[in-house]
């Protein structure tokens, strides 16, 4: 198999929970464990910093990753998803793993995959662990995939753990309050190993707190002890938080002596994260005059902060371009956002898309109004069709719509 064949493979004959959704998500990590085993435990020769949370989390994980390699370490980076290339979710040192890599890895492994039925996210984190075990990195970024306790991640037992926040999302694989979704995602806390929340509610700080005790791990919480905030190349007000999370996770493993980092590595990696590590999509100016903006935020949480930052912009007219995904409360979303807007609705070229239609529909019924498109890329051409010089076009709704567009 090629490349472009050995994805199809991943992407098509196997379950993946960025397309299929709910059908995707394993409720147990017995199939990873499996497989490291089978490759010889490549978690246990890493050194990582293991990043969860429900908003932010890959953000907070290219800061880290863009400070240490300012700091001069050689970093692995895992995320998710991706935008436009499977690769972009295994890097080092901001370079994408190999096409060939990943071939042969893939096809090395493929009997064993097929017999186990693995889904497409724990063949993805055995890929990852197996080349930076190989490239002999010295730290490694992990960034959770959904969840926490079950997520396929969560093999390794870190220098730190980080849980950025907690919203509603997910909720029907993770729980319907925020003391739920706070447990499962708690569930990266390991025995003796320190762990940095960066904001809590008075819902979650109970729960973090409980887990922290129970495995006599030290615990941190970057909203109450970081006062600093420096320039960052990411502009999105919600990064504001990203950023103090990231000092606080710095500060803990300086003052173990886990790493050694500096102020001035800490300064130049959050203003060079993006030449770093190659982050799109957050809050991503793509045109001036009109100016145009995309965003992954996705859920209420995310979006709530992401609209307010609009409202701090001058327009004449907003122009949004907005599509999303079938699983997600169209309420809770819809009503967060400006009635004042032109809108373009969409469907995400996956199979999780919500039709357009149903977008359209449900939108009226809060006084969010325009017209349905074929796809994401004809509403976006129309929307910059329409807009003045002095317009606000903004596009988001999903990293998948974002996806498009990029």
């Amino acid at each position: 198999m090629n490349y472009q064949e050995t994805l199809e493979w991943m992407f098509n004959k196997l379950p993946m929970y960025q397309t299929q959704g709910a059908t995707a998500y394993r409720k147990d990590i017995t199939n990873t464990v499996l497989l490291a085993e089978h490759l010889g435990h490549p978690e246990k020769q890493l050194k990582c910093i293991h990043v969860g949370g429900t908003n932010g989390k890959g953000s907070t994980s290219h800061l880290l990753a863009s400070v240490l390699m300012e700091a001069g370490y050689k970093v692995g980076l895992y995320t998710s998803p991706h935008l436009k290339d499977y690769r972009e979710r295994i890097t080092i040192n901001g370079e994408p793993i190999s096409e060939a890599y990943v071939v042969e890895f893939i096809t090395k492994n493929k009997s064993f995959f097929e017999s186990h039925n693995l889904s497409f996210f724990e063949m993805s984190v055995g890929l990852a662990f197996d080349y930076f075990v190989k490239e002999k990195i010295d730290i490694a970024v992990i960034e959770v995939g959904m969840g926490g306790r079950l997520d396929s991640t969560n093999i390794i037992t870190p220098l730190i753990s980080v849980i950025t926040n907690i919203g509603l999302d997910h909720t029907q694989f993770l729980g319907n309050t925020l003391e739920a979704i706070a447990f499962e995602k708690a569930g990266i806390i390991k025995n003796n190993i320190p762990v940095v929340i960066g904001e809590y509610l008075t819902q979650t700080k109970p729960v973090f707190v409980t887990k922290a005790n129970q495995t006599q791990s030290a615990i941190y919480f970057a909203c109450d002890l970081v006062k600093e905030d420096y320039p960052c190349g990411l502009l999105g007000d919600y990064q504001y938080h990203n950023k103090k999370t990231v000092i606080q996770t710095l500060r803990v493993l300086q003052e173990k002596q886990l790493l050694k980092v500096s102020e001035d590595d800490i300064k130049n990696g959050f203003l060079n994260v993006i030449t770093n590590t190659h982050l799109q999509g957050r809050w991503q100016q793509l045109g001036a005059n009109p100016k145009i903006i995309c965003d992954t935020a996705h859920n209420a949480h995310g979006l709530k902060v992401v609209m307010n930052q609009l409202k701090k912009e001058k327009y004449n007219q907003l122009h949004f371009v907005l599509g999303v995904v079938n699983d997600k409360k169209l309420d809770d979303i819809l009503t967060l956002l400006p009635k004042n807007a032109k809108y373009y609705f969409c469907k995400p070229n996956i199979s999780r898309g919500l039709e357009a239609t149903v977008l359209q529909e449900k939108a009226a019924t809060l006084g969010l109004n325009g017209a349905i498109y074929n796809s994401v890329s004809e509403a976006y051409e129309n929307s910059r069709k329409n807009a003045a010089v002095d317009d606000f076009i903004y596009v988001g709704g999903s990293t998948f719509v974002v996806a498009e567009i990029l």
